[in-house]
Parts: C-alpha cells; structure tokens; sequence
C-alpha cells in the first residue's frame, strides 16, 4: 500500500501556509539512482555494524544506537541559534559529509528572511498551532 493515495477530503488544509498539495510528489518515486546510493549507505552500515559487533561485542551496538536516539532529539528552542546537531553528526560519521545544501540556499543569507517568533516555534513543536515553526520557511 506504498503507492496508494491518500484521501484528505474531510482535513482542512491551508494551502497559503504549506503549498499546494500535489498527487505527482507522493505517486512518483524517487530517482533510480537515489535509490542505489541508499542501499549502498545501507550496507556499508550493516557491514560497519557487524565488524564492530565482532570487535567489541554486541552491546557496542546497542549503546551506540542509544547513544544516537538520544543525541537525535536534542534541540534548541525555535529562536535566533538554530539547533546544529553537532554531536549526533559526530557520533554517526556524517560531520566530514559537506553537499550542497550546507552553502546553497541558507535562509539567513536571504533578503527575505524573518527572525523566528520563539512563542509561535514552541507551539508549533509542542502541536498546539500549525505550520512551520519559522514564518521565513513559507
């Protein structure tokens, strides 16, 4: 049920605050070679699993998972320092990783750019209110 299309006829949706809503984004699947690239990083991840496992034993995995769980859902409240994430990138090998997007298109850079209202981020977070936490993220 992965290509199936869902129904949202009764949900009220504010297409000024999140885009219009498009069937061709959730039919279409990604690029071929996206899809490579995953399963590759997928492996070499199982194989780095498995060599640590039987260098350090099998509780290396499971703190270093809890480890990760952990670090994953450390953030800074919405404001003006956004949350950098640094110690997870550490801990999963992704802090030497540089693409694009860590110098294209900052939206600090923008001429547009709004600073974040703190009150209406922790609503959005906490799921009182809807939308981006960030209005400059429109």
């Amino acid at each position: 049920m992965s290509g199936s299309i869902k129904h949202e006829v009764a949900e009220n949706y504010d297409a000024l605050r999140f885009g219009l809503n498009g069937v061709k984004g959730e039919i279409v699947g990604s690029h071929p070679l996206e899809n490579l690239r995953e399963s590759r990083d997928r492996f070499w991840e199982e194989k780095k699993r498995a060599g640590l496992a039987l260098t350090y034993g099998s509780a290396f995995n499971l703190r270093r998972d809890l480890d990760a769980q952990i670090l994953a859902k450390f953030q800074r409240p919405p404001g003006a320092l956004p949350s950098s994430m640094i110690g997870f990138e550490a801990l999963t090998g992704t802090l030497d990783d540089f693409g694009f997007e860590d110098y294209l298109n900052v939206p600090q850079d923008s001429e547009t750019f709004r600073p974040a209202d703190m009150h209406h981020g922790m609503e959005v977070r906490l799921g009182i209110s809807k939308g981006p936490a960030c209005p400059s993220f429109i």
